[in-house]
């Protein structure tokens, strides 16, 4: 079947495929991961994680939602738990020495 208009189309190249085309949802867990992941880092980390075995499972889109979810997530933790390491360190080492001499 060709377009009078326009011959057919060209060797090796086939018609195109009939639309509309639909991409599959996006898992509405991947994108609470992203957000979490900006306010409250650990549940977006854990979020991202569950997100990500949803998605193998259903084949949903957002795997790179919650591949961001679980990276900024842990980078947050990290950087969180240090903190708190360093002022823990911080008050032992006040409590232990004080102010002055």
């Amino acid at each position: 079947m060709s377009d009078p208009q326009y011959g057919p189309p060209p060797p090796g190249y086939g018609y195109p495929p009939p639309y509309p085309v639909y991409a599959p949802p996006t898992n509405p867990m991947a994108i609470a991961a992203l957000v979490c992941a900006l306010t409250i880092a650990p549940v977006g980390l854990g979020l991202g994680i569950a997100a990500r075995k949803q998605i193998r499972r259903t084949g949903e889109g957002g795997d790179g939602l919650a591949l961001a979810g679980i990276i900024i997530g842990g980078i947050v933790t990290g950087i969180w738990v240090l903190m708190i390491v360093i002022l823990i360190i911080s008050w032992i080492a006040l409590a232990n020495y004080g102010f002055g001499p």
